[in-house]
């Protein structure tokens, strides 16, 4: 099946594909801006090693596209886009990375990028050198976005448990987390501070127990952790988690977590909601790193963890009154009100 680049974007509405070559460092790579109708684009850099140039050009576009609904959804003056680098034999990271960074000033302010899968401290120091449009994670940064994006997975919950209950009370409630990384251990953190009780699980099973035996809770074999009864599943680790033989076995009564992509595929939101369990959908949950950087270069602070609560908080409420209302699934209510956003900024701007 060929590439149709430009049938791609207009289905999807894209302003910008721009393919990045470097010969001397071998860097093969994709940029999608998806939307500056309000504001500049924001969006990291993820580096896969992807079946082939298909693969990593419709994972681009989906997951810029993504980016803008979060920053619709989170109030974010901006909008999304997204890199992708082919991760080759014999690529040359630093030499790709420079070029990048040179490649994103080049731009001049209109893609702010940023960490994602691959890309770590050391690319984004490599990053920085190049250009000042990047989102690091040190001290120079906008502050911890580990902790900014558990912020807005505990806030999500905490909406859907009152939606469902009429409120938290977390010392009655029990939550598996799955993925007991830099997010996850927070969220766990969190969420063992206000008294719930806490079940993790990590594919590093030495990882998961360190963190599960430093916070003080139980720590069970990786795919045993869809089956537990609980009152929230929280994915925080890869996408793709929830398909049907995952559904079927699933004994949660909501789903909410930090993971990107966890459906997968988008009726498998609609199979949740007749299942009766509810989802709070990814993207808005997970934007807290996002509000957190975005702010810091747009108005030069760094948003608190109270605030990218009270974010997503009110986004995940008023999703979950229309879901309600319309009975329609709060994922497809978060889509329709991401699209409706973007269209009438885009007529107004």
């Amino acid at each position: 099946m060929g590439i149709h680049i430009l049938d791609a974007m207009s289905r999807g509405g894209f302003e910008e594909v721009i393919g990045v070559h470097d010969r001397k460092s071998g860097l093969r790579a994709l940029i999608a801006i998806h939307d500056t109708s309000l504001g500049p684009s924001f969006g990291g850099i993820r580096r896969l090693s992807y079946l082939s140039e298909r693969a990593a050009l419709m994972d681009c576009l989906r997951l810029a596209r993504a980016m803008t609904h979060k920053c619709v959804l989170a109030g974010i003056p901006g909008g999304g886009a997204k890199a992708v680098v082919l991760d080759e034999p014999g690529l040359d990271l630093e030499g790709a990375y420079r070029h990048m960074g040179r490649k994103v000033e080049e731009m001049g302010g209109r893609f702010y990028t940023g960490p994602d899968v691959g890309t770590d401290g050391q690319a984004l120091d490599w990053l920085a050198a190049e250009t000042s449009y990047v989102t690091r994670t040190g001290p120079e940064g906008p502050g911890d976005l580990g902790s900014a994006t558990a912020a807005g997975a505990f806030a999500g919950m905490r909406a859907g448990l009152r939606h469902l209950d009429g409120e938290s009370d977390w010392p009655a409630r029990k939550v598996v987390i799955q993925g007991l990384g830099d997010v996850g251990a927070k969220l766990a953190q969190r969420l063992v501070e206000v008294g719930a009780t806490v079940v993790g699980t990590d594919i590093d099973t030495d990882r998961g127990l360190s963190v599960a035996r430093e916070l003080g809770f139980e720590f069970v074999e990786p795919s045993t952790e869809v089956q537990i009864e609980c009152d929230v599943f929280a994915p925080c680790a890869l996408g793709g988690i929830l398909h049907d033989v995952a559904i079927e076995r699933l004994n949660a009564r909501i789903v909410a977590g930090a993971a990107n992509n966890v459906l997968a595929k988008s009726h498998h939101g609609d199979i949740l909601h007749r299942r009766g369990i509810l989802y709070l959908p990814d993207f808005v949950l997970n934007a807290g790193a996002l509000i957190r950087g975005a702010f810091f270069h747009l108005e030069n602070r760094i948003e608190t963890l109270e605030g990218i609560e009270s974010r997503i908080e009110n986004a995940a409420d008023e999703i979950l009154r229309r879901s309600k209302a319309d009975h329609v699934p709060p994922v497809r209510v978060a889509t329709a009100i991401a699209e409706q956003r973007i269209a009438e900024r885009r007529v107004d701007s």
